[in-house]
This record gives C-alpha cells, sequence and structure tokens, in this order.
C-alpha cells in the first residue's frame, strides 16, 4: 500500500467520521444530563431529509442547514416532552422518533418530488463545497508534508472543520465552566442539583436541544457534504453507531473524537478494499460492507471494559415536595 493509498483512506475517515461525531457529541450532552437518546438516529435522518429537500427548493445549502437543525431540534423537544416533563420510558421514545422520523421522510419526499422517496441531486451552491486551506496548492509539492496538509488536512467542507473544532469546545463547555459542572451533576444527582436551588428540568431541557442541534448538523452533512442530496434510510446506522461510540468512549469529548474516527476508518477500509482475494477465495463486498458493523458488536463486547454511565442517567426527576 502506497503513501498515497494511505492518504486517500485517511482522507476518506474523516469524511465518513464527521457525521458519528456530531451524533456522538449530541448523545453525549443528552446522557450526561441524564437523558437517554437512542433517537439519534431518526433525528440524523429526519435532519439529512430536511436540509436536502430545502436546499434543492431553495438552492441554498445555509436554508438548507436551518431547516436540517430546526427538524432534528422539533424531534428532540418530543423526546424531551416525553422524558422530562411527561416522566416517560427514554428508551421508547427514542425507537418511537426512529420510526416516525424513518417513515415520514420517505413519505414526504415521495410526496414533494415523486422520485421514490429521495430527492433531486443537489449541485452548486446548494451543496457544501470543499474549502481549501491556506498555502495548500503551494505547498503540495512538498515530500511527506505537502500532500498531508493540501489532501488531508485541506479540501473538506465546512461542517467537517465545525465537527472537528465542536470537540474542544464541548470538552471546555462541560469541564471548564459553571454550566458544565451543572449539566454533569444533573446527570449525576439530580436531587442535589435541585437543592442548590437550579432547575433540573431546565438544564435537562438544554441538554436535549443541543442534541438536537448537533443531530441537525450531522444531518445536513450526511446529505449536503457527504452525498448530493437525501435517500431512502441514508442515515444506514450511523445513529447507533454514535451511541457504540458513545460508550467506547465513555462519554469524554476527545475518546468521542478517536472513538468515531475509528469507526470511520472501519468503513473506509470497507469502502476502499471490496472483493478482497485472498489466495484463491474472494471476500464477499457484502461481508466487506458488514464489517464496520461486526467490528462495532466486537469492540464493544470485548474492548471497551468497564463503561460506567450518568447514574441517574434514564431516570426522570421527580422534585420532592
Amino acid at each position: 500500500m502506497d503513501f498515497l493509498t494511505v492518504l486517500q483512506i485517511l482522507d476518506s475517515t474523516i469524511r465518513l467520521a464527521t457525521p458519528l461525531l456530531f451524533a456522538c457529541l449530541a448523545g453525549l450532552f443528552s446522557e450526561r444530563a441524564g437523558i437517554f437518546d437512542i433517537g439519534l438516529e431518526g433525528k440524523m435522518l429526519a435532519a439529512a431529509f430536511f436540509a436536502g429537500a430545502i436546499a434543492y427548493t431553495s438552492g441554498s445549502v445555509w436554508l438548507g442547514m436551518l431547516a436540517a437543525i430546526a427538524a432534528s431540534v422539533i424531534l428532540s423537544l418530543i423526546h424531551g416532552l416525553a422524558s422530562i416533563t411527561f416522566r416517560g420510558n427514554q428508551l421508547i421514545s427514542g425507537v418511537a422518533i426512529n420510526f416516525l422520523a424513518a417513515g415520514l421522510t420517505v413519505l414526504i419526499a415521495q410526496d414533494w418530488f415523486r422520485q421514490g422517496g429521495r430527492t433531486p441531486s443537489l449541485s452548486g451552491d446548494a451543496r457544501f463545497n470543499n474549502i481549501q486551506l491556506p498555502f495548500a496548492e503551494t505547498l503540495e509539492p512538498v515530500p511527506v508534508i505537502g500532500p498531508i496538509y493540501a489532501e488531508l488536512i485541506s479540501g473538506h467542507s465546512f461542517l467537517v472543520y465545525v465537527g472537528l473544532l465542536s470537540v474542544p469546545f464541548t470538552w471546555w463547555l462541560l469541564f471548564r465552566t459553571r454550566f458544565g459542572l451543572r449539566l454533569r451533576a444533573v446527570g449525576e444527582n439530580p436531587a442535589a442539583v435541585d437543592t442548590a436551588g437550579i432547575s433540573v428540568i431546565r438544564l435537562r431541557y438544554i441538554a436535549v436541544l443541543i442534541c438536537g442541534i448537533l443531530c441537525g448538523l450531522a444531518g445536513a452533512y450526511l446529505s449536503t457534504g457527504l452525498q448530493a442530496g437525501f435517500v431512502k434510510d441514508m442515515s444506514a446506522g450511523r445513529g447507533f453507531i454514535a451511541l457504540a461510540a458513545l460508550i467506547f468512549a465513555k462519554w469524554r469529548p476527545w475518546y468521542a473524537l478517536y472513538a468515531t474516527l475509528l469507526f470511520g476508518l472501519l468503513q473506509a477500509i470497507a469502502i476502499r478494499f471490496q472483493n478482497v482475494d485472498i489466495g484463491t477465495f474472494t471476500v464477499p463486498v457484502q461481508f466487506m460492507e458488514a464489517l464496520p458493523y461486526i467490528l462495532t458488536v466486537v469492540i464493544l463486547a470485548g474492548f471497551v471494559g468497564k463503561a460506567i454511565p450518568p447514574r441517574a442517567g434514564g431516570e426522570p426527576y421527580v422534585k420532592e415536595r
């Protein structure tokens, strides 16, 4: 395997890891506040559809991104209403959101565009174009450093860089601010937070809203950055992989980056090396496509170790009278 092939695989890794990273950070905020959210998949899917649909209709990828965030936030508020206000089962609420998004996106897409549940292809200003960083062309001929900067670091879309910058921002917000301390405390001991005169419900709703915004960015990237439009079930289990990455990362932002890059690498390898020949035997393409999901289960089963979620996670808070 030559150096250029390695760079191409790593470049694909970053692109494929970006929606996983957004969704993983979304789950991180929600679960740190004590709200388990397996509806990440549904929020990403709804966001992807509305991003593609509005971007195509308006010709503006920015309006598409705002529509994606709005759709995801609405679903997040529904989840918050069910699990925080009405103290319903958080897992059932998340499953319901996944089913709702999977059905409605195809139904609305077929009604609007008549293309079998997909949106028309996006082009021009309706997509996020790649950004060339300063001096990328100048440094490209330089051995090793040039290709790494020009091919791997430069040339990604706007949301890729937003995703990468979200990691240190999330770390700072959660571990270096008063808001972050309170948010983490709500997920560990909400009664103590309430005793201090801080609203548990308000903090949990804020966490759910942040989760919705990040899932909206993940979905927008899927349909307007990674691909050129929405297709049925295009999230393809990424929400569940993001949850697996979150457990693997043990609810920490920097570990979340490493975990999502690992899963992105697995996907990049599966896409790059299809129909692999091993002697006289050819590995089926279906096996390579399933490999990231298989390794997700293997990693969670054998390599995570003891991952302790927030103690109050999944439990509705009832204020003592």
